[in-house]
C-alpha cells in the first residue's frame, strides 16, 4: 500500500477556489482503480493550508491516475508543500 500524506500552503483568500478547482480530480480518483482513499482537506487552525491524503494499492495505480500532476493554474497557486510518499507493510487495527 501506498499512502500520500502532507500538506499544501496557499493563499488564505484562495483556499476555498483551490478547494473547489480540485473537487473533479478528487472524484476521478476516487472512481480511479487501485485507489482507496483521496481527500484534499482545509485545516482547521491554519487558512492557508489544505491537508493532503490518499492511500493507493500500489505504484503503478497512483502513477497511472497520477499522469502529468496539477495543472499549471493549480502549481501556480501553491507557494509550500510538504508531501511525502509512504510505503505500508503492513495494516492493524487501532
Amino acid at each position: 500500500m501506498i499512502i500520500i500524506a502532507g500538506w499544501l500552503a496557499v493563499a488564505p483568500e484562495t483556499r476555498a477556489a483551490y478547494l473547489e478547482g480540485c473537487a473533479e480530480a478528487v472524484r476521478l480518483a476516487r472512481e480511479a482503480p487501485g485507489c482507496l482513499e483521496y481527500a484534499l482537506g482545509a485545516d482547521l487552525l491554519d487558512p492557508g493550508r489544505i491537508t493532503v491524503y490518499e492511500r493507493w494499492e500500489s505504484d503503478e495505480d497512483l502513477e497511472r491516475f497520477r499522469g502529468s500532476g496539477p495543472s499549471d493554474e493549480q502549481a501556480a497557486q501553491i507557494l509550500g508543500a510538504s508531501v511525502a510518499r509512504y510505503r505500508i507493510s503492513a495494516v492493524e487495527a487501532p
